[in-house]
């Protein structure tokens, strides 16, 4: 099958943890979309205009990312990374109250290439295990 166009492979990954934290103070840090280099390692800076936002990795890499959606009722956060590193990317941080006094921190993202769910959801596992660290100190 020489010559024949392959179609790029779509990859979804989730990462979760527990927080022994309410979810509204959960939501207070990340539903914020400049605060994200307060508790995602790697990101050295993030400006928001409007549904635009820029963050700035520690190699200095600006990447421009779109909101989606921003619901505080939901606690639910999703953008998409319009660098052209990615074909197709969606990412979705949901924050979601367990009732008990603790929350669960839900991180999913979708993109094509695969490889980029992948490491976009590697990082994003260690950035929840951050966010607990900070909320539970």
């Amino acid at each position: 099958m020489t010559g024949e166009a392959r179609t790029p492979r779509r990859g979804t990954v989730r990462r979760e943890v527990r927080i022994r934290r309410p979810a509204e103070d959960i939501w207070a840090l990340v539903g914020d979309p400049s605060r994200l280099p307060e508790w995602f390692p790697g990101i050295i800076a993030a400006t928001v205009d409007g549904n635009t936002r820029t963050i700035v990795t520690g190699s200095g890499l600006p990447m421009p990312e779109e909101i989606v959606t921003n619901d505080p009722l939901q606690r639910r956060f999703q953008y998409r990374i319009t660098a052209p590193i990615v074909r197709e990317h969606l990412s979705t941080l949901d924050v979601i109250d367990l009732g008990d006094g603790t929350s669960l921190a839900v991180y999913a993202a979708d993109a094509i290439p695969s490889m980029m769910a992948l490491i976009i959801a590697g990082a994003a596992g260690n950035a929840l295990l951050h966010l607990r660290t900070l909320m539970e100190a």
